[in-house]
């Protein structure tokens, strides 16, 4: 199974274990964050896959900070787990965008059920994207591995074209560096890690005629594609 990435918020430790103990059993990669601020700036510089949110917490609660993550993310999968049972409460979660609200004490096989749905479903949108993206003034073709304005062409390696790809559906988020290489080669070794230096200094000359468009190399972490819309 792949490594999937869950952001998880709870205040309290015990449940906070208990639940982390048990999602990391079943092999996915769980950060667990007990307050509502720390989860957010969490969550603009981390790449997840799926959130589960306590609701009831500190600083910000969990439907500010569902509100806060549709913001940045919009197709993200996030589910609820929550002591409040009312049915307006359920209604709220659920228009902020969550994709399922669980009431606690919950089962843990549901949990397990309801994330194995969501990241399947996820996946599936991720792979049904569009082709075409606009990157500033450039249009970029996925398929065909072509980034274009009115006036010029330039074809990219199917590899830069992947890396591209990846920094797009990842705007203005920071991406670990191990993270890419895994994502695009499967491995992190030195070797190809000085490849993926390559492929950025080359998408950087490509599109540094673009003002709105950064890729930002914070040093020992990773990179951040900035763009403005």
């Amino acid at each position: 199974m792949a490594n999937f990435r869950i952001l998880y918020t709870e205040d309290d430790e015990t449940l906070a274990f208990l639940t982390k103990d048990n999602l990391e059993q079943s092999n996915y990669t769980i950060t667990h964050c007990n307050d509502g601020q720390i989860a957010l700036e969490t969550f603009k510089n981390n790449v997840f896959d799926i959130c589960i949110l306590d609701i009831m917490m500190p600083k910000i609660d969990g439907f500010e900070l569902a509100a806060a993550i549709r913001k940045v993310n919009y197709d993200i999968p996030i589910i609820f787990l929550s002591a409040k049972t009312l049915k307006e409460d359920r209604i709220k979660g659920l228009k902020l965008g969550a994709d399922d609200y669980l009431t606690k004490p919950f089962s843990i096989e549901e949990l397990l059920l309801k994330i194995k749905i969501f990241l399947k479903r996820s996946q599936k949108k991720s792979f049904e994207k569009k082709d075409i993206y606009t990157v500033g003034k450039y249009q970029f073709d996925t398929k065909n591995y072509v980034i274009s304005t009115s006036s010029e062409k330039i074809k990219l390696t199917e590899r830069e074209s992947e890396l591209l790809k990846l920094f797009l559906d990842h705007k203005n988020v920071v991406l670990k560096r191990e993270e890419i290489l895994k994502i695009l080669w499967g491995d992190d070794n030195y070797f190809m890690g000085r490849s993926l230096d390559v492929f950025i200094s080359r998408l950087r000359k490509i599109l540094a005629n673009e003002n709105g468009i950064t890729i930002e190399n914070l040093h020992g972490i990773g990179f951040r594609f900035s763009a403005t819309d």
